[in-house]
């Protein structure tokens, strides 16, 4: 080991050696003290480039960019060495489009009303330009099933390139994996910064890109009401992420609580799993869970399977949304199968315990946390008119007033008072259908009376506004079993159905909704892998 240390650091002292012969102090910039430091002559090289260069053009994808992620200090040296005339070197671009150009549509997000917007825009009027941290959109309904195996975690991730092939092919098309960190609707620009990896192998580095029409579809974040620890200790249920490390921490605590030594007390907290919020997130995850204990748990981790316990707890009642019947159904259900309902409101988190309001104290092993979502901190830093409960504020057309060129929908945006309607639930139908309207206004209004340009849409008669139509609610509960209600109201009269029937109409309503035919063939196998060879208990990672 001495002779690789010896031979290794004779390599980088002779590379650094070969790099400095290659400089004289005349080449070193005054303000830059001539040494031998790779790091100042590393600080050198970059700054160089930079002002030769100027921002490197690659003509084949028509963008300006800084390389900041080949040079380990590369947005450092920009801000302490910049100066007035070097200022816009701190950002890459995607300058504003040209006369003779598409429109520029930017859309912000790659969730169910993002996804739907771009699957329908029409590529041969605009130009696409899709800004994310998540590279694909997820098949929520079907998440809760990838946490105990039902499914695998791919057959509910759908790329958003397959989505809108334009992203991949179109020469002025992109999807850029990063995350907006600003709006300036004056000068038509989005400010975004590169997502980075675990592992911190590329620095963030920060670009700009212009757009013609903005499209925020960025999301919401789940709801902590400010309850300290929930951040820390709790999981959630939103991405493909969240059901993977749930994922592994079930199989972790049911394979650890067989170990030599572990104590009775041990054992119970290890294994009992605690959901928060009775919406239909919270009650399919129970369903699922107690199903995944009675037919795999019970046969697979027998020496343990007593101490299993799932317990969820609410506010109020559970499914509040639903019908009356249904709700009692759904509790019926699940108390047959397992799961203790408890009602209460939980005051903070501790690393293996949560606590009540009324003091009680709740051991557990898994904590996952479903009491709806709310505003991201995207969202509230906008500076944009918001609606009650702090979305970003829209008209009936989906326009953001008093900024021109950007639109807002799903779960970031609401209606405005003025607009007397009401804001509309953070659900999934909801998103997808405000972007099934826009892409209509888009390609049917904008596009066609030439309107796509930044500025130009002022005086475009939009033709009829959005109008949301609830096509009804369905919750799996476990054991094959579902309920569904299509009232359209929770006070008006429907259809409402509970039992196996339901659960073939719920199946089947989420199999259409898959977006590809690839996701769907997924789906279908593994629910079959599942049925004749019950569910997958491999801890991997």
């Amino acid at each position: 080991m001495a002779l690789a240390r010896i031979s290794r650091n004779w390599k980088q002292s002779s590379g650094t050696y070969a790099i400095n012969r290659c400089i004289t102090e005349k080449d070193i910039p005054k303000d830059v003290p001539f040494n031998h430091n790779a790091e100042t002559v590393d600080r050198m090289l970059y700054q160089q480039t930079v002002r030769k260069n100027d921002h490197m053009r690659f003509e084949s994808r028509g963008t300006r960019v800084v390389q900041g992620y080949r040079f380990a200090h590369a947005e450092r040296v920009t801000e302490e060495y910049s100066d007035s005339k070097s200022e816009k070197f701190r950002y890459g671009n995607l300058e504003a489009t040209k006369p003779g150009d598409k429109p520029r549509v930017v859309v912000l997000g790659t969730g169910w009303a993002a996804c739907r917007f771009l699957k329908g825009i029409d590529t041969s009027m605009y130009n696409v330009i899709c800004i994310s941290p998540r590279n694909h959109m997820v098949f929520t309904p079907l998440l809760a099933s990838t946490c105990v195996g039902t499914l695998e975690f791919r057959s509910v991730a759908e790329p958003v390139v397959r989505v809108q092939t334009a992203l991949a092919k179109d020469p002025n098309s992109y999807f850029y994996l990063a995350s907006c960190t600003s709006v300036d609707t004056d000068k038509h620009e989005v400010y975004c910064e590169t997502v980075s990896d675990n592992e911190q192998l590329y620095e963030p580095y920060r670009f700009k890109v212009a757009y013609d029409k903005l499209v925020i579809a960025s999301g919401s974040e789940p709801l902590t009401f400010g309850i300290k620890g929930v951040k820390e200790h709790a999981y959630f249920l939103r991405e493909v992420s969240h059901a993977q490390e749930i994922r592994k921490r079930l199989l972790l605590n049911l394979m650890l609580s067989e170990t030599p030594g572990i104590s009775e007390e041990e054992k119970e907290q290890m294994l009992h799993c605690v959901v928060i919020g009775g919406g239909p997130t919270g009650v399919e995850f129970s369903g699922e869970l107690s199903d995944f204990i009675v037919r795999d748990v019970y046969q697979r981790y027998a020496h343990v399977k007593n101490y299993v316990c799932v317990t969820l707890i609410e506010a109020n009642e559970i499914l509040s949304s639903f019908d009356v019947g249904l709700r009692q159904y759904a509790t019926k259900h699940l108390t047959k199968y397992g799961v203790r309902l408890v009602r209460g409101v939980v005051k903070e988190v501790h690393a293996k315990k949560l606590i009540l309001s009324d003091g009680s104290v709740v051991p557990y092993g898994l904590l996952v946390w479903s009491t709806g979502v709310g505003p991201s901190e995207f969202t509230k830093q906008l500076n944009l008119p918001k609606s009650p409960g702090g979305r970003i504020g829209v008209d009936e057309w989906l326009r953001v007033p008093s900024v021109e060129d950007v639109f807002a929908l799903g779960d970031c945006a609401g209606f405005l008072e003025h607009t007397g309607r009401p804001v509309l639930p953070a659900l999934a139908q909801v998103a997808e259908r405000q972007g099934k309207y826009l892409v209509e206004l888009f390609n049917k209004k904008l596009g066609k009376q030439n309107a796509g340009k930044a500025g130009s849409a002022n005086d475009v008669n939009l033709g009829d506004p959005f109008v949301y139509k609830h096509l009804g609610s369905m919750a799996s509960v476990g054991r094959y079993k579902a309920l569904v209600d299509l009232s359209q109201t929770k006070d008006a009269k429907g259809v409402a159905m509970a039992g196996f029937s339901s659960w073939l109409i719920w199946r089947s309503a989420y199999l259409t909704r898959v977006l590809s035919w690839r996701n769907r063939l997924y789906v279908m196998i593994n629910w079959a892998t599942t049925l004749v060879f019950g569910r997958d208990n491999t801890r991997i990672g």
